[in-house]
């Protein structure tokens, strides 16, 4: 690999606002010198930039292990993440994180991992770890951990819970930001959380809930993923905050990967009419200066990452650099796989469908009515409705003509009973959907038209150790193992792309409409986000954050 070689092209200078031919040479990985030269002394096509960041992801929901995420993500002109292993460490705890970290390092790209703050994400859940205000400290002490992710338990921050400050103080003790995580929460609630010393939250859904948080100081980072998508509702925060607006994707399923990342996002923005440079500077900058990432941004002495787009318009990537070293070949990463030996904390057997029966009596119910969580599409955010109910035999069941489906949760750590509820908008006239990525505990989540078909998805999940399902109801079976805690597989990028693509669209081949049911289901359990969810321990009322009885 040549390590001292010269560019000649147009150059896009953000910091200057200005687009010129210039000459760049790199030598050992860095940005030797930046020279402007005349148009006629171009030598290669195409816009040289700084490299993108995805400013908020799980890479455990893309279903691959990092080095994989960084074969597909090179493609689109992603140079490095802020990335959350939380999913991980509420599977494995500590050894989780530390998979991710060494996975990570294997490959020429530039994973910045955070210390997970929220593990379990609440006491209302079954996970298969915790990790304290001491594990927590330990991990921010680690050069590749560069924050402390996202601040779940903002009721703790507000209630100054002790663990929680630790936390906080463990991150600001290192000079190490705190990554926020407050849906909802506007107004002096809002002002304290900030004052607590967090600076980012990704869960606006709304422009006014985004400028008040921006108000209080706190930085808005623009949510595009499989299942949230926000960037429709905050996009003019581009134009008017540039220099306090990161882009991220946060949840993103391995198809997603494949058609594109944060260079999507960026294509959108120019199709709003947005300016280029404060696009790029949401896309590219910011996040370098925030997270304080040993990424270039294109400066003379800075490290060679950068990317070569077709246009400005579109943002088809046609080369990568990382550290000087040239990432694609004839539009095909040259990173390579990466053999590992999987991890996981799978404890749970086979289930009967005698065990998936709701009798009259063991569910709440008012006159015949029931709460019934209504699931949003392109949305973490569920609604609570009162739905009047199936009967049979003295059993709640479904009602497909109403499409009121049955949704469980199943301990994957231990043997104990199963959570059941009921669900609406999924769609599903037959078959049932099962998977073991259920935010943030990670146990099974299944929804399905009858037990049958339900008994099936989750079986086969359990007997592959994890892994996402789906059953027909005509004898026709799909799986995806994720043998890797059951979150992500160790296989090609491509293959799982291809498998889930397969997976998902025999999932909307039973009825959904939504855009990515797998991804949807995954956010059911998630207590976290309101306003009805369910656990491995019950059905949550996540506005009073208490079970309903």
């Amino acid at each position: 690999m040549n390590n001292h070689f010269t560019i000649n092209i147009q150059l896009v200078d953000i910091f200057k606002k200005s687009i010129y031919p210039a000459s760049v040479t790199i030598a050992d990985g860095k940005i030797q010198s930046i020279q402007p030269i005349e148009e006629s002394e171009i030598n290669t096509k195409g816009y040289l930039m700084p490299g993108f960041i995805d400013s908020h992801v799980h890479i455990e929901s893309s279903m691959l292990i990092p080095s994989e995420f960084a074969r597909l993500a090179v493609l689109h002109g992603t140079v490095g993440t802020v990335s959350d292993p939380h999913e991980i460490a509420n599977v494995c705890g500590m050894e989780g994180v530390e998979f991710m970290i060494a996975n990570g390092k294997q490959v020429p790209f530039k994973f910045n991992f955070g210390a997970p703050s929220c593990v379990p994400a609440t006491i209302f859940e079954t996970a298969g770890a915790a990790l304290d205000s001491k594990d927590v400290t330990a991990l921010l002490q680690k050069p590749e951990v560069k924050y402390l992710s996202e601040m779940m338990n903002f009721p703790g921050v507000l209630h100054k819970d002790p663990e929680v400050m630790k936390k906080i103080a463990a991150a600001h003790a290192g000079g190490k930001p705190v990554d926020g995580h407050a849906p909802g929460l506007m107004g002096d609630a809002a002002q304290q959380y900030i004052e607590a010393g967090i600076s980012t939250d990704h869960e606006c859904f709304t422009i006014e809930e985004a400028l008040d948080k921006l108000e209080h100081g706190m930085k808005i980072i623009i949510r595009e993923g499989s299942a949230a998508k926000n960037f429709e509702a905050l996009a003019d925060l581009i134009d008017d905050h540039p220099n306090s607006v990161l882009f991220c994707s946060d949840d993103k399923h391995p198809d997603s990967l494949v058609d594109g990342h944060i260079n999507h996002l960026c294509a959108r923005a120019i199709a709003k009419g947005m300016d280029l440079f404060n696009v790029l500077k949401v896309a590219c900058v910011n996040p370098v200066l925030h997270y304080k990432l040993d990424i270039g941004l294109l400066r003379e002495g800075d490290p060679a990452d950068f990317i070569i787009a077709e246009d400005l318009k579109e943002f088809k990537i046609l080369q990568t650099y990382i550290d000087g070293v040239a990432l694609l070949h004839n539009g095909t990463s040259i990173i390579k796989s990466v053999q590992t030996n999987p991890i996981n904390q799978f404890d749970c057997e086979s289930i009967s469908t005698a065990e998936l029966a709701i009798p009259e009596n063991e569910y709440p119910s008012t006159n015949g009515f029931i709460p019934v969580i209504e699931a949003l599409d392109g949305q973490l955010i569920t609604n609570r409705l009162s739905v009047a109910g199936k009967l049979l035999n003295n059993h709640w069941v479904t009602d497909t003509e109403n499409d009121v489906l049955k949704m469980v949760v199943v301990n994957r750590y231990q043997k104990a009973p199963i959570a059941k509820c009921f669900i609406k908008n999924f769609g599903f006239k037959k078959g049932a959907i099962a998977s073991t990525v259920a935010h943030d505990s990670h146990n099974i989540v299944a929804i399905g038209v009858d037990d049958i078909a339900l008994a099936k998805a989750i079986n086969s999940v359990i007997a592959a150790a994890g892994g996402v399902s789906c059953v027909d109801g005509n004898g026709n079976d799909l799986l995806l193992p994720l043998p890797v805690a059951g979150l992500m597989s160790a296989e090609d990028g491509y293959w799982v792309a291809e498998k889930y693509t397969a997976i998902d669209a025999m999932a909307k081949s039973l009825g959904s409409t939504l855009s990515a049911p797998f991804m949807t289901l995954s956010f059911m359990a998630l207590l976290v986000i309101p306003h009805l969810k369910l656990s491995d321990k019950g059905l949550f009322d996540g506005d009073k954050f208490e079970f309903i009885t």
